[in-house]
């Protein structure tokens, strides 16, 4: 048996950011173009430009920008800071939960989160 977890963050306009924006920054951040990271991430640079700019408005904050001389992209300062609390923070919440789990449920049963785990019912 395992406990399973994802956070995301939302308000009442929806998603504001998640692991699946996560990734996609990360890689944005590697690679330095949102064209490469989305065809990395297997989804049209459209759906990967959306989901940016909801984010963006929503938070108020600019999460990436073109580099000098226009070609290709990085994360603001912003960016950098909420995908490494972001990270900071889904790594705390595991290990905490992990040690609940054991805690109060008993120590066969484990925790794990990441990609590829489907969302709750809500």
């Amino acid at each position: 048996m395992r406990v399973r977890h994802k956070i995301w963050l939302e308000d009442e306009s929806g998603l504001l950011f998640g692991q699946g924006r996560l990734e996609l920054l990360k890689e944005v951040a590697r690679l330095g173009s949102l064209s490469a990271a989305a065809k990395t991430l297997e989804m049209s640079y459209r759906a990967a430009w959306g989901r940016i700019r909801a984010s963006e408005e929503r938070l108020g904050l600019s999460l990436v920008e073109r580099l000098p001389g226009g070609r290709g992209l990085r994360l603001t300062k912003e960016g950098r800071d909420l995908v490494e609390r972001f990270d900071r923070f889904e790594a705390e919440a595991g290990a905490a939960i992990e040690r609940l789990s054991r805690e109060i449920l008993g120590g066969k049963v484990g925790s794990s989160s990441g990609p590829g785990e489907a969302e709750p019912d809500r």
